[in-house]
Formats: structure tokens, C-alpha cells, sequence
């Protein structure tokens, strides 16, 4: 099978090593299971929707990436931003500097930059399936969704399956969901063929911005629309402003009172700019594991 390849250099401090623990905990992607020393993963191509197959190392400085068709400026563009290579990490280590708590987190996890999901589209879409359920079900639905409808890729010599593209679910039925969350897919699915969930379109809003456009959507509430923007599109100075578990782990972390109001946490994160969807991604990783997505 012929691969293609190509570097991504990171800016600023950057552990390939630690995003690739952190993915293997993550079921919420699909990616293949890991050896310890290669991340694989196959997806529909943001930029064609076409299905495509990624092998991502460890490389001096960066990452060495395969993919099993040639990858053009946009396939690179969404691997760096998958890994969160597409910024300039190199301020981030200052803003420990000036907040010990943060900076506590930072040395427990030295390098670790948030791991997105493949898409926006494929965000959008988990929001959807893991509401209300455990991250556990529903990424076996979503596994489920991607064996029937699905392009196969190979990827390091075994045959995986990448989540469909949205022309593929606009019609579908018997996904195992809920008729309620199946019409709201097929409503994300359209919205993501008129470009609304492109990493393009929502990184050239203003954050609230995004946020507000992205909770205009069929089946998105404030939660939903924080992880497309952030954990989807990639942005690195989002902060959703309504989430309950981050509120907690905030809290807890900076002592604040049980009934802090949003505006609390807002003021707490602007000393976060231009990283705050960064720092709000350690502090969630510090706690990696209970149910996520409820809206």
C-alpha cells in the first residue's frame, strides 16, 4: 500500500507522547488501538469528504504523519489542528507563570495541547449521540454508525471504518438512536454541507459568535456547542461560560464559593487569553473519565 508524508513542526513546547495517552483514555474519536508509539485514525476529510487514513509519530520538534492518499495544504491543516499544531503554543508556558494553579497543571502534563476531534462534523455529531447516555454507549452507537454507513480505510494494515460524511446520514434510519436524535443528525448533516460546520467558517467568528450560531443548530445546546467549537473547530481561546463540570473542577481547584455565578468563571478565564480553550483543557483532563454530554 503506498503512503504519503509529511512534518508538522510544533511551535512552542509540545509532548506527542502525552497526546497520545490522552487519546488512548478518549473514546469519544475511534481511533485505532494504539501501540505506545503510533496514533492511526481514519476520517472523512474535512476539506472533500473523501475518507482517509492517518499514521501520526513522534518526531523531533513535531510529529511525522502518513496518510494513505496524497495530503494537500488542507488535509495538513486538519491534522495540525487534530493535534493543535496549527498555534503557536510558545506563550502558553508564561500563563503558568502567573497563575500557580494552571502552572501546577502544566507540569503534571508538560506539553500536552488538546487532542479535537477529526471534524467539527464528527463533533457535532457525538454531541448529538453521547446526550444523556454514558461516553461508553455511545461510543459504541457511533462505532456502530460508522461499520453500516462508513467508507473502509486501511490504516497500518487493518481495514477501519471512518464515521460517514454528512451526505451519508441525511437519509439514513436505524442508526440505534432515538428518531428525535436521528433527525437532529440529518439536520447537522445539512447544516455541514452549506459550511456551517467547517473549522473555516467557526474559527473565523468571534467566539460568541460561534457559540451562539452553533447553538442554533438542531440538537445543540451550550454544552454541545463549546465542544464543536473547542474540542471540533480547534479554537484556542474559546470559553463556553456554561459548563457545569468544568465549573466544578474550577471551583474546587480555585476555592470558589458553591454558588459562584457564571460571570465567576468568565472573569477567572480572560487571564487565560489567547490560550483559554488550552487551559480549560488541562483542567478537564486533570479529571478525564466521569459521564460527559449532557446538555
Amino acid at each position: 500500500m503506498t503512503t504519503h508524508g509529511f512534518t508538522i513542526t510544533a511551535e512552542g513546547p509540545f509532548d506527542f507522547d502525552a497526546s497520545l495517552r490522552f487519546l488512548e483514555d478518549w473514546p469519544a474519536t475511534s481511533a485505532l488501538p494504539s501501540d505506545g508509539r503510533a496514533m492511526r485514525f481514519a476520517y472523512c476529510a474535512e476539506s472533500d469528504w473523501l475518507p482517509i487514513g492517518v499514521t501520526v509519530t513522534g518526531a523531533p520538534g513535531g510529529v511525522a504523519v502518513a496518510t494513505t492518499r496524497p495530503a494537500g495544504p488542507g488535509i495538513r491543516g486538519e491534522v495540525a489542528r487534530i493535534l493543535s499544531l496549527d498555534v503557536d503554543g510558545a506563550g502558553f508556558a508564561k500563563l503558568g507563570e502567573a497563575d500557580p494553579v494552571l502552572g501546577y497543571l502544566q507540569r503534571r502534563s508538560p506539553g500536552l495541547r488538546p487532542v479535537c476531534f477529526w471534524s467539527p462534523w464528527e463533533a457535532a455529531c457525538w454531541a448529538v449521540i453521547v446526550q444523556r447516555s454514558s461516553m461508553l454507549i455511545a461510543s459504541r452507537i457511533k462505532q456502530r454508525i460508522a461499520d453500516r454507513y462508513g467508507a473502509k480505510v486501511n490504516v497500518g494494515g487493518q481495514a477501519y471504518p471512518a464515521f460517514p460524511p454528512p451526505v451519508s446520514l441525511l437519509e439514513a434510519g436505524g442508526l440505534g438512536l432515538p428518531a428525535q436524535k436521528e433527525e437532529w443528525l440529518r439536520g447537522l448533516a445539512r447544516a455541514a454541507l452549506d459550511g456551517v460546520l467547517t473549522t473555516e467558517h467557526l474559527r473565523a467568528l468571534d467566539p460568541q459568535d460561534a457559540l451562539a450560531e452553533l447553538r442554533a443548530l438542531p440538537g445543540v445546546g451550550p454544552f454541545s456547542a463549546g465542544l464543536i467549537l473547542i474540542r471540533g473547530a480547534g479554537a484556542p481561546d474559546a470559553f463556553p461560560g456554561d459548563e457545569p463540570r468544568l465549573f466544578a473542577i474550577l471551583r474546587e481547584a480555585y476555592g470558589l464559593a458553591e454558588d459562584a455565578p457564571p460571570s465567576a468563571y468568565r472573569k477567572l478565564a480572560e487571564a487565560w487569553r489567547p490560550y483559554r480553550s488550552w487551559a480549560s483543557f488541562l483542567f478537564r483532563a486533570s479529571s478525564y473519565g466521569t459521564a460527559d454530554g449532557r446538555d
